[in-house]
């Protein structure tokens, strides 16, 4: 008994060393505790096994088996869909199928779990065929599909382009008896949305609502954030309202979600409004909430209180990221402090941040549109992720300060290579081209522009 005691003991403090991703932590505890006589058993090592496959590899997990095998302890199925489990976590698909492969000739009997990570590992490979056998598999085997396995087929349904098919599953279950909880109608609710079966999915909110179940804050943000991704606004700001009417449980995600929203159509007012009650709401802030206001008060053009959201960042411990960079980046380019923006894309990249391609094309719109080309060509020059709003940006500033010549060089230059030039900068060279008198060089130009576009097709 007291052994037993002993052992619960020291796997409980392996288990918490390895949540808290301390493994040198956890192997000395496991020293320690052989050194006191209480030797590890088979939980101690699945334990390590989890562990090392979520911290470091699929191979310091996999080396495990053999400390198992010289300490005279076979692995069983927990071993397996630790392993099993870790590979397809990174996406090791044939690690996976092979390690099923070896649990069966090492007689280890697979469990729901088993069959329920291979099932998402076809779905991820666009197998929908090969998934749905395992439910088959399970069925055969005499075992009884667990919530988690319906999830996993509604959801690999929905991804894989069958929408209506799980939206089939999901009523043919219901009619088993089945009674899904708030976890099956978000992920059936979350795949009708990304399946554009808006409708659909309403229904299914309804109908979660009408079953008793507690909708929470990820079903109406789903909700909330595919009418948005529709340009729905008014939509999903109902869904944001009604959510807050009934009473259910609200967090800062949903405010950020219709924040964002807003701020992507310019509504600036209404998004400000958001931000006033999700503050005296006393809604915990996180990352992206601060990086949220923070970019809502740079729109408003209040540099000030964007320092204010850094400063509490600071106080409460949380770290920049590369959004909060590019936030600040483009705050300080639009209010006209071009030098700083620049100053502070050099300390993101000297601090060891990735400086994005949108704090980059944000900085050289702003040389640009200053005159200062000769620079904003040496940054895109040294910037490894160009893209078409890049030289868009070039092309616009060039021709609305004159320098038509340039500007046509470059667009031509961009046709030739693939590049898409946006049409507002196609058109402002054109524009400037006709208004300074070269009709000839405009036409000229549009119709080089159509050639390469064909040669590309």
């Amino acid at each position: 008994m007291w052994v037993n005691l002993e052992n619960i003991l020291l796997n409980e403090c392996v288990r918490s060393f390895c949540k808290a991703g301390n493994l040198k932590r956890a192997e000395t505890v496991i020293i320690d505790g052989i050194r006191l006589g209480v030797l590890p058993d088979v939980v101690t090592f699945n334990t390590l096994i989890n562990g090392y496959g979520r911290l470091i590899s699929i191979e310091a997990a996999y080396a495990v088996l053999g400390r198992m095998a010289e300490a005279g302890m076979e692995p069983d199925v927990v071993s397996y869909n630790s392993l099993i489990a870790c590979a397809a976590r990174r996406r090791l698909f044939e690690n996976a199928f092979q390690l099923f492969d070896e649990m069966l000739e090492r007689n280890v009997n697979p469990d729901v779990w088993s069959f329920n990570t291979l099932m998402h590992c076809f779905f991820e490979l666009r197998q929908p065929v090969e998934a749905y056998r395992m439910l088959d598999s399970i069925k055969s085997l005499g075992m009884t599909p667990v919530p988690a396995t319906y999830n996993i087929l509604i959801n690999g349904l929905c991804k894989n382009g069958y929408a209506s098919k799980a939206l089939g599953l999901f009523r043919y279950l219901k009619e088993q008896r089945f009674d899904p909880d708030v976890v099956t109608y978000n992920v059936l609710i979350d795949g009708l949305c990304k399946a554009g079966k808006l409708g659909a999915a309403r229904r299914a909110l309804r109908e979660c609502e009408a079953s008793g179940k507690v909708a929470n804050a990820v079903t109406y943000t789903t909700m909330m954030k595919c009418w948005f991704k529709s340009k729905k606004l008014n939509q999903g700001l109902r869904v944001l309202e009604e959510m807050k009417s009934k009473g259910y449980t609200y967090d800062g995600f949903g405010y950020c979600t219709a924040l964002g929203a807003l701020l992507k159509v310019g509504r600036i007012e209404q998004a400000a409004s958001f931000r006033e009650e999700m503050i005296t709401n006393g809604i915990e802030l996180d990352l992206v909430s601060y990086n949220t206001l923070m970019n809502l008060s740079c729109k408003e053009g209040k540099l000030d209180e964007a320092d204010n959201w850094i400063d509490e960042m600071g106080r409460k411990g949380l770290e920049f990221d590369e959004y909060t960079n590019t936030i600040i980046v483009d705050g300080l380019r639009k209010a006209g402090n071009i030098e700083a923006a620049r100053q502070h894309l050099m300390t993101m990249s000297m601090s060891g941040f990735d400086s994005t391609s949108a704090a980059t094309n944000s900085v050289i719109d702003g040389l640009g549109k200053a005159g200062k080309f000769d620079l904003a060509w040496r940054m895109t020059e040294s910037m490894e992720g160009r893209d078409s709003f890049t030289y868009s940006s070039l092309v616009y500033n060039l021709s609305k300060a004159g320098r038509l010549g340039c500007a046509k060089e470059l667009l031509l230059s961009c046709a030739r290579e693939g590049i898409r030039i946006l049409p507002a900068a196609k058109q402002a060279v054109l524009n400037g081209l006709q208004r300074a008198g070269f009709q000839a060089d405009a036409r000229k130009l549009r119709k080089a522009i159509r050639y390469f576009q064909m040669i590309k097709l």
